[in-house]
């Protein structure tokens, strides 16, 4: 069971490193620091928004129009009581 927990944990930390991608890339292009007609960035910016559940029509029309989004400081943080709770009530309870 611990396995399962540990697997969860892990899951959870890529997670919340890929929702830092997604967001720094989203405010990369909502300033023009990088531009999405180079390919790489496209497919880049197109697996991001894909994997964090985000809008991915047109990432450069998306940031523009929304400016700075912080819910995925917001999401950070509940994934992060998340995981303090699994370690501290959970998985020491666990055999």
């Amino acid at each position: 069971m611990r396995s399962i927990l540990d697997i969860v944990l892990i899951v959870l930390q890529m997670y919340i490193w890929l929702l830092i991608a997604s967001a720094v890339l989203s405010w990369l292009i909502a300033f023009n620091v990088v531009n999405t007609r180079n390919q790489f960035v496209a497919m880049v910016a197109d697996f991001l928004y894909r994997i964090t559940s985000r809008s991915c029509a047109d990432p450069a029309d998306d940031a523009q129009s929304r400016g700075l989004d912080v819910s995925p400081v917001i999401l950070i943080l509940l994934i992060l009581l998340i995981e303090n709770v699994i370690g501290r009530y959970i998985y020491p309870n666990v055999f």
